[in-house]
């Protein structure tokens, strides 16, 4: 059977606000309206979850304004949750909007892994869906990505489809991905996420056309380095054919399998047993895997490997 991965993870979030905009968003809140996580109430929700087969932490957060007074608070609380995940047994990974050099620096000593969406680099999308979100700027993620090349953080990142972009732009972006992990080598996978309408947006689109997604795997197949791995949300592809079409175009990853879909509110996983089952039937083994991939945890620091051994040695099926 060919191996298809999964992390079992939870996500933390914490705070909702943004100073972006995005037309398509179904997570945001305003600034002030939203209470930032407590390290109580993360430390009561990690204290559950010990437990329960949960390996990653996906620290996922808003983004507080590179110039606002609050932003290095935010920081150091997206910092002090790593840590505390850390500490209670699991893996953090962080994907809170573009960050400063320094800042990634900083939060790299308790991630095993870090990202950011480039979601698409068509400049269209500046006077459409990103009119009003300053980080969607394509040249502030791209330098991004190559930051985390630098600093060694193995990455992901990936592509928003259906947003406005046009069929040519999904090549371009993805030669941008190639040619930055060419140069660094640091781009675990890269995620192909259809746009799928939810009930808190102001787009109120018709999504992405997801019958093409294996196309766009192919796509992603013939650029894309073959040590990158294609990953595809299964909670956004409606049937089982299809997801299973995804698979055979090229797709070896299927993300976070968590409780609650933070992105997508209105779209929930399917059952483990059942998709386990679901992909049995068509000769495909769903395994767990933690969020940093075995050939990329080099790049860490000791103390974040040592943890890695602890949980591979108390994990024995672990990928």
């Amino acid at each position: 059977m060919q191996i298809i991965t999964y992390s079992p993870a939870y996500t933390i979030v914490p705070t909702y606000e943004c100073f972006n905009r995005c037309s398509y968003c179904n997570f945001r809140s305003d600034s002030g309206m939203d209470e930032w996580m407590t390290l109580d109430r993360a430390t009561q929700i990690l204290v559950d979850l010990q437990h329960k087969h949960i390996y990653e932490i996906l620290i996922l957060s808003g983004e507080v304004h590179s110039q606002s007074s609050r932003r290095q608070a935010w920081i150091d609380r997206i910092y002090d949750l790593c840590e505390l995940a850390l500490k209670l047994g699991f893996l953090p990974h962080t994907n809170a909007g573009p960050l400063s050099y320094v800042e990634m620096e900083k939060l790299a000593q308790v991630n095993v892994s870090m990202g950011l969406m480039l979601e698409a680099l068509d400049p269209a999308l500046l006077l459409g869906v990103h009119r009003y979100a300053p980080s969607k700027l394509p040249a502030l993620r791209i330098e991004q990505l190559n930051w985390a090349g630098k600093l060694k953080i193995p990455f992901t990142t990936g592509l928003l489809l259906g947003i406005g972009e046009s069929e040519r732009d999904w090549k371009i972006s993805l030669q941008a991905i190639a040619d930055i992990h060419d140069r660094w080598g640091h781009i675990q996978e890269v995620i192909l996420q259809p746009y799928s309408p939810g009930s808190q947006e102001v787009l109120g689109g018709l999504g992405f056309d997801i019958t093409k997604l294996p196309q766009v795997i192919r796509l992603a197949k013939q650029i894309l380095p073959a040590d990158i791995t294609i990953q595809i949300p299964p909670n956004l592809i409606p049937h089982s054919d299809l997801l299973l079409a995804c698979l055979t175009a090229g797709a070896r990853d299927l993300g976070g399998i968590v409780p609650k879909d933070e992105v997508n509110p209105d779209y929930h996983h399917l059952d483990l047993t059942a998709l386990s089952a679901l992909l049995a039937s068509a000769g495909w083994k769903l395994n767990p895997r933690l969020p940093v991939y075995p050939q990329y945890q080099h790049y860490l620091p000791d103390s974040l490997v040592a943890k890695i051994a602890a949980m591979r040695s108390k994990h024995l099926n672990l990928i």
